[in-house]
């Protein structure tokens, strides 16, 4: 069994941070997660003993420069950790790398497994959406799959999220400055920002946010919750497989490492198999 980390930055989001350390806890351990505080003026809270934690000083300005500071440190710290490990797993704290229960493997099982061709592996992106009309506000006691059955396959969220090897991540983990994408079947990136729509109004009234240009990235995440109700809802089964090979073959023109689905809007209903999950 190959020996891997995950590690991720925060700032002021402890609900999904609980989730995010109780997912990746119970399948690698949490002596080895290694959690990023960005700025000193956040108190750190308990479900993070026995994790790897550093505060850092604030990452300052607009979101483009900040994201690229960010991705820095967790590029610098990765390529640190493979003196110890064989894989390293970089996400936000509401994305989590799913595989698909009807294997019957663990994560680390399944990158375990993996041939390694090249410096990373992507999970096909999911970005799970609230059906307003359909599905009520969370429990947040609850696990959130089986709350929500509805998700977007989306590019966006088709990340190089586990490393092979020292490389640089480009902003967000969504690419790596060198290398290609291996979407690796039966591995999905579940995304959990519009699963609710608390969470984008609580962003939305966030001044720092605002201030440093986060408002349009978040009215498009609410506009996905509003267009939802009017989509045709397809099958998992049929388009999971046609998605990543799509996105396997179709990139963007100005960044051929990205990949693309031409701009389809396919949303497919989650087989009840991933409910409780996360």
């Amino acid at each position: 069994m190959k020996k891997i980390a995950a590690l991720t930055m925060v700032r002021n989001d402890d609900f999904f941070l609980g989730k995010w350390i109780s997912y990746y806890g119970s399948l690698l351990g949490k002596d080895n997660l290694f959690i990023f505080f960005d700025g000193e003026d956040q108190a750190v809270p308990s479900c993070t003993a026995g994790c790897h934690v550093e505060v850092i000083p604030r990452v300052a300005g607009n979101v483009r420069v900040s994201d690229k500071e960010r991705i820095a440190v967790m590029s610098r710290k990765a390529a640190e950790l493979f003196s110890s490990y064989d894989m390293v797993i970089g996400s936000d704290v509401d994305e989590f790398l799913i595989v698909d229960p009807s294997l019957g493997v663990s994560l680390p099982q399944f990158l375990s497994d993996q041939k390694v061709k090249g410096n990373s592996f992507s999970g096909l992106g999911c970005d799970v959406i609230h059906n307003v009309e359909k599905e009520p506000e969370l429990d947040k006691s609850l696990p959130l799959l089986g709350q929500r059955h509805y998700v977007r396959l989306s590019p966006r969220y088709t990340k190089t999220s586990v490393l092979c090897a020292p490389v640089q991540w480009g902003s967000g983990f969504h690419r790596t400055r060198k290398g290609d994408f291996r979407i690796l079947p039966g591995l999905y990136l579940f995304h959990f920002g519009c699963a609710d729509t608390s969470f984008i109004g609580q962003k939305l009234q966030d001044t720092d946010l605002s201030s440093r240009g986060w408002d349009r990235h978040l009215k498009k995440r609410r506009h996905l919750i509003d267009d939802l109700p009017s989509l045709e809802v397809k099958s998992w089964e049929e388009w999971a497989p046609k998605a990543r090979k799509i996105q396997t073959w179709v990139r963007l023109p100005y960044t051929p490492n990205k990949p693309s689905m031409f701009g389809k809007k396919v949303i497919v209903a989650l087989p009840e198999r991933f409910f409780g999950i996360v």
